[in-house]
């Protein structure tokens, strides 16, 4: 039997590689491009997806995450280069934190807010579950946004109606 760190390594890797597919077709040039106005354009849901890993490294390294003093700030990136960039420099992190975890941390708790505002209350397990759960949602956010492009998408569990 493996242990939850390796079987979380294993799913953050498949998931990794179908996100950075998303991310790779995300054209600069319709970054303030929005399907609707409560919509995120698609430069910040982008930038969302591609900084989401980090809340694995949060969510495994420190007992909470205050977004009023967090270390991660979002970053304002203008190209499709840059976001592919913010993407890797975070899935680096969380392979070095899921190397540095082990089974034995992931009953502890965790909580998420801004301040006095607590936004979530978790175990340690529970925040790789909810990232991989925000990353699917995001993606597939992002997904519908290039599909209204006329831009083509990749299919992550299959091909998907533009590779059929």
């Amino acid at each position: 039997m493996i242990s939850f760190i390796e079987s979380f390594k294993r799913e953050f890797e498949a998931e990794a590689i179908q996100t950075r597919r998303m991310l790779e077709i995300v054209p600069t040039d319709k970054f303030t491009w929005r399907p609707h106005p409560k919509s995120m354009d698609i430069k910040t849901l982008a930038t969302h997806l591609a900084e989401l890993p980090l809340m694995i490294v949060m969510g495994l390294k420190y007992d909470n995450w205050d977004f009023a003093n967090s270390p991660y700030p979002t970053k304002d990136c203008k190209t499709t280069e840059e976001l592919l960039e913010r993407f890797e420099n975070s899935i680096a992190e969380v392979r070095i934190v899921l190397e540095e975890s082990t089974d034995e941390i992931l009953l502890d708790p965790w909580t998420m807010g801004s301040g006095d505002q607590v936004w979530l209350k978790l175990e340690k397990w529970q925040t790789f579950r909810h990232a991989m759960g925000q990353n699917a949602h995001h993606r597939a956010q992002l997904q519908v946004c290039l599909r209204l492009l006329d831009i083509p998408v990749p299919g992550p569990y299959g091909p998907s109606a533009d590779e059929m």
